[in-house]
């Protein structure tokens, strides 16, 4: 059956998260590069980013640091510059392509509007809060199947990760394709199972002729 629907995580597929990180340090009040460190610690640990805010502030979780965050006048927000430099072009082309294009990912709901106001090309925007259910968490890739309106054998789902992308998008039936981007792409590149994604890019620009090979 043909892929009719594309559908792309966000944080580190179509955004670049460094800054997003950059303001996180400051905001917990330690240097970049020990919260990088955190965060590579934390991924080789197989455990969640959840554990990053908890290393520095003992007791805060992600979404009481939001709520702390916008108390001070913070909005949740994408800018242009956030965007990897072949997202807009190759979610252009799948459009053009006539492939139905949706982006869902592990994001708050803030997410959805700041994309909105990126005036992303996508048939359909959501978020894993938005839904109430997050990746790998099988009910989330249903969310994907009914809001494509199409069978799962027909939509490929592109992402960074193993564990949250691939393999829970093989196991919904769907199509995987795996970008190697971002620190999860490149630690998650060495696994072998990354093998078992129909689809290894390492730029998104070459995905609408990979995918017409499928």
């Amino acid at each position: 059956m043909p892929i009719r629907v594309v559908c792309f995580d966000v944080g580190e597929t179509l955004i670049d998260e460094t800054r997003h990180w950059i303001e996180w340090a400051a905001f917990l009040g330690v240097p970049a590069m020990t919260l990088f460190t955190a965060i590579g610690v934390t991924m080789e640990r197989g455990q969640s980013l959840r554990r990053v805010f908890e290393i520095f502030k003992p007791g805060m979780d992600p979404g009481t640091a939001r709520k702390l965050r916008a108390a001070q006048g913070w909005i949740y927000d994408f800018t242009a510059e956030d965007l990897y430099p072949d997202a807009i072009p190759c979610l252009t082309a799948l459009r053009e392509r006539g492939y139905k294009v949706l982006i869902a990912g592990n994001q708050p709901v803030e997410a959805e509007a700041a994309l909105l106001r990126l005036d992303v090309p996508a048939d359909l925007i959501a978020s894993s809060a938005g839904w109430g259910v997050a990746k790998p968490d099988p009910k989330f890739f249903a969310k994907v199947i009914e809001a494509a309106g199409e069978p799962p054998e027909s939509i490929a789902y592109v992402g960074d990760r193993l564990d949250n992308d691939v393999l829970p998008s093989l196991a919904a039936g769907m199509k995987a394709v795996f970008v190697r981007r971002g620190p999860w792409g490149w630690m998650h590149a060495e696994m072998p199972e990354i093998e078992r994604a129909h689809i290894r890019l390492e730029s998104l620009l070459d995905l609408p002729d990979r995918l017409a090979t499928l």
